[in-house]
């Protein structure tokens, strides 16, 4: 009886951990769901802006670079607006500001374990099994990114 219910314990416990990891993130600002499934397996690369932040709007060409580059790495870039917006604000925002990468409408720090953003703009590497390995406070280039992530990855 130990034996079968130490059996089940453990398989629930893996069950568990491995749906955190496959956790869905809400819609993005076009209102397409941002699931834990099409995420599986990815590095993420996952930037807090704000509309009013100024070094926020000169990073934003960069990430569109980097975000481009990096999808056939296995990379996503997603971005998180600092200041709590509707779903049709958040879209007119992310347009405003020239972001081509998804952005998501509902803030992901709690169901990521991300720390809290000390500051703007904040970008946090996440690896495959969504462990934060970087945090990166202020501007960032698509090289630094790009440099950055073959240091985490090893290479």
């Amino acid at each position: 009886m130990v034996r079968c219910c130490k059996g089940y314990l453990l398989a629930l416990l893996a069950t568990l951990c491995l749906a955190g990891c496959g956790q869905d993130l809400g819609p993005d600002q076009h209102g397409q769901a941002v699931s834990g499934e099409s995420l599986k397996g990815q590095w993420l690369v996952i930037n807090y802006w704000a509309v009013w932040c100024g070094p926020c709007r000169r990073e934003i060409p960069e990430l569109n670079a980097f975000a481009a580059q990096a999808a056939a790495e296995g990379v996503q870039v997603l971005g998180v607006n600092f200041d709590p917006m509707r779903a049709d604000e958040l879209a007119q925002a992310a347009e405003q500001m020239g972001i081509t990468y998804r952005v998501l409408v509902q803030n992901p720090a709690e169901a990521l374990n991300l720390p809290a953003a000390e500051g703007l703009p904040v970008t946090f590497v996440l690896d495959p099994q969504r462990q934060v390995r970087a945090t990166l406070l202020g501007e960032q280039t698509a090289a630094g990114l790009k440099q950055r992530l073959a240091q985490l990855r090893g290479g």
